[in-house]
């Protein structure tokens, strides 16, 4: 999931989610974007979330952007103990979002595709969304850009498609049926010792 590599303070103190967002709420990289309506605090299992989500119902094609990180740690203090005693011990990581965020963003796919990854994404957060449009027009090497990395996701996914999977073994410690042939590189069957073992057990019995 989705964490800081360090952070400043181990417990920080909360931040409010309840005023508009100043910075952040446009779509600038991609071609729709998906923004929040209202402020509330996202975890980083609901961002991973949306993003399964969007990979999987997009055919993993196109570009997309998470423009939110759970930078701030939540605490909780364990259950039946008294208050007081300092601040409980970080439990989670959650993203800051306040109304007007832009929260993920997609291009490089067909519009109607686009549209409905977002609406789908929106579910699985905790904050009421709206899907937008980029209203500053892309300029050519963009679009190139993008529909360069949707035609190679897509070769990407075909030669994949394409493999044949088979099942090889190289251990040689596989039994062969009876009268099969031994695989190539395999020792042969065990049956010299045990014929040494016979003229053995024959003289014992002279």
């Amino acid at each position: 999931m989705l964490q800081p590599k360090r952070v400043k303070y181990r417990r920080p103190h909360g931040l409010k989610y309840d005023r508009p967002a100043h910075k952040g709420n446009s779509v600038d990289f991609g071609e729709y974007g998906l923004q929040a309506t209202q402020g509330d605090y996202v975890t980083d299992h609901q961002i991973e979330a949306a993003r399964i989500v969007l990979a999987r119902y997009t055919d993993r094609a196109g570009k997309i952007w998470i423009r939110i990180f759970p930078h701030m740690a939540k605490t909780k203090k364990p259950a039946e103990v008294r208050m007081g005693s300092g601040k409980g011990n970080p439990e989670g990581w959650v993203a800051v979002v306040h109304e007007g965020t832009m929260l993920f963003e997609i291009g490089g796919i067909a519009d109607n595709l686009c549209i409905e990854a977002l609406h789908q994404a929106g579910f699985k957060l905790p904050v009421n969304t709206k899907v937008v449009k980029r209203t500053k027009a892309l300029t050519e090497a963009e679009k190139l850009k993008m529909e360069a990395q949707h035609e190679s996701s897509l070769d990407a996914i075909k030669a994949e498609d394409a493999l044949e999977k088979t099942t090889i073994s190289d251990t040689g410690n596989e039994t062969p049926a009876e009268g099969a042939a031994p695989a190539e590189g395999a020792a042969p069957a065990a049956a010299a010792p045990a014929e040494a073992a016979k003229p053995a057990k024959e003289g014992e019995k002279k």
